[in-house]
């Protein structure tokens, strides 16, 4: 009994840490985050109780509806071009290539560096007037002037391109590793009957490779909807509002990053945006969860 105890005392010194943790930067932020949603309150002075007038507020928010068609354009891009490539670079670094453990390690080398030092180089690579993109097209004589990557027309394509090239590395850790577990024996006696690699593909890796990509895509789809960091960092939501996704739009009514902010510090509504947007997101993953819930069995 003594040391039953004894070991129970030891195993909650060390899970304290982490408790503590938890309800410190996890738990209490959610529930004063609950709590303040229906006040009026700018983080200083009194809070106001309004009751649901935030909620109304955020029903005629046009910058808000707008950060959330944006994020869904962002999210959407990002996910067509980040998992093809990511299974696709698992697949063939999966053989037995040459250096293939410096490849892999290259490719899933952006993944471990900090995005506000990424977004710092990208968007030198971007600049309009002496970036590495339109310096390479014009001396090719692919444009005949510059391409404004920063501006309303492109914006969203840039910093697509830059949370694609920062993800891909790590979903294809994942895909590499759901294709490592699945049996050599299988794609042997296939080969043996006759099956081609598109078929051994087709037939073989899709479906045993099923359950690693529901999580993998479940991943995906939520980094990609809370994402914002790049975007903070190259264009601020800017230019004009059209790549102002929720959580940047968020960030700003709690942590004003600039003159440029739609509005000023405004933790009371920024609270409301904040469940708002964990409301959709969560929208989303459930109806991904509904419709993906076969994935996770294996035939």
């Amino acid at each position: 009994m003594i040391y039953k105890w004894r070991r129970l005392g030891e195993n909650s010194l060390f899970l304290a840490p982490s408790i503590i943790l938890t309800i410190t930067l996890g738990i209490y932020p959610l529930f004063w985050m609950l709590r303040y949603m229906f006040y009026d309150y700018a983080g200083y002075g009194e809070a106001l109780f309004i009751g649901l007038d935030n909620f109304r507020r955020l029903l005629r928010d046009g910058l808000f509806w707008e950060s959330v068609r944006n994020t869904f354009v962002f999210a959407g891009g990002k996910l067509l071009l980040t998992l093809p490539l990511s299974l696709l670079l698992a697949v063939i670094l999966n053989g037995k290539l040459r250096g293939v453990s410096l490849l892999r390690g290259i490719y899933f080398m952006p993944t471990v560096i900090s995005t506000a030092v990424i977004s710092v180089v990208f968007y030198n690579i971007f600049n309009s007037y002496n970036g590495m993109v339109n310096t390479v097209l014009m001396k090719l004589h692919l444009v005949s002037a510059p391409v404004d990557w920063l501006g309303p027309k492109h914006a969203m394509l840039t910093v697509i391109i830059v949370a694609v090239w920062g993800a891909v590395g790590n979903y294809m850790l994942l895909f590499l590793a759901g294709l490592q577990s699945i049996p050599q024996d299988l794609y042997e006696s296939a080969a043996i009957d006759g099956a081609n690699a598109g078929r051994r593909f087709w037939n073989i890796t899709l479906p045993m490779l099923a359950p690693v990509a529901q999580m993998v895509i479940m991943l995906a789809i939520i980094a990609s909807l809370k994402g914002y960091e790049s975007i903070m960092v190259i264009t601020e939501g800017g230019p004009i509002g059209k790549t102002e996704v929720m959580y940047l739009y968020l960030y700003k009514l709690l942590f004003p990053v600039s003159t440029g902010s739609p509005v000023a510090q405004q933790l009371g509504y920024g609270s409301a945006v904040g469940f708002a947007s964990a409301v959709i997101v969560g929208a989303v993953t459930g109806l991904y969860f509904f419709f993906s819930r076969k994935m996770n069995k294996v035939y």
